[in-house]
């Protein structure tokens, strides 16, 4: 695969084109993987009530509590007003994964998991943000990792 940058003041915003001799099944998971990155966003406010916009790429999880969904950040947490199922039923399943009822997590934002004897599995994320994975969930979670170690060899 060749990846090329054209700078050229007659672009006056970005444009991504994805080249090949067939629609192949690697040219579709490029394309998707460029709408899920791009196209999405969120509106989100902060602690001092400023709205801002979103891309899930820059979330690092999703925390539901006292009838509040947060999105967290590398430098900051928002409120977002999608319900956690809205957001799991929009988010890229490729790049967040439900861990909990009340949370969802960045599958590139995780640092470590610490699998415990009682089968629990801490998760400690990029951004220093610590949880865990309900028991519920600890075989999707291990499916799930299990894909994406398949996909980078």
């Amino acid at each position: 695969m060749e990846i090329k940058a054209c700078i050229d003041e007659k672009y006056r915003e970005m444009e991504l084109h994805v080249c090949s001799d067939s629609m192949s099944q690697d040219v579709k998971n490029v394309m998707a993987e460029l709408h899920d990155t791009y196209d999405y966003t969120l509106v989100a406010t902060d602690v001092r009530g400023d709205r801002h916009v979103l891309r899930p790429a820059d979330v690092v999880y999703f925390a539901a509590s006292a009838q509040k969904v947060t999105a967290g950040t590398f430098d900051e947490t928002f409120t977002v007003q999608e319900k956690l199922y809205e957001l799991e039923d929009k988010l890229p399943p490729n790049r967040f994964v439900r861990i909990s009822k009340s949370e969802i997590v960045g599958i590139r934002m995780i640092k470590s998991m610490d699998l415990s004897v009682t089968g629990t599995i801490r998760i400690t994320m990029k951004n220093g943000y610590e949880t865990y994975v309900s028991r519920r969930n600890v075989a999707r979670i291990k499916d799930m990792l299990l894909k994406q170690k398949g996909k980078k060899s």
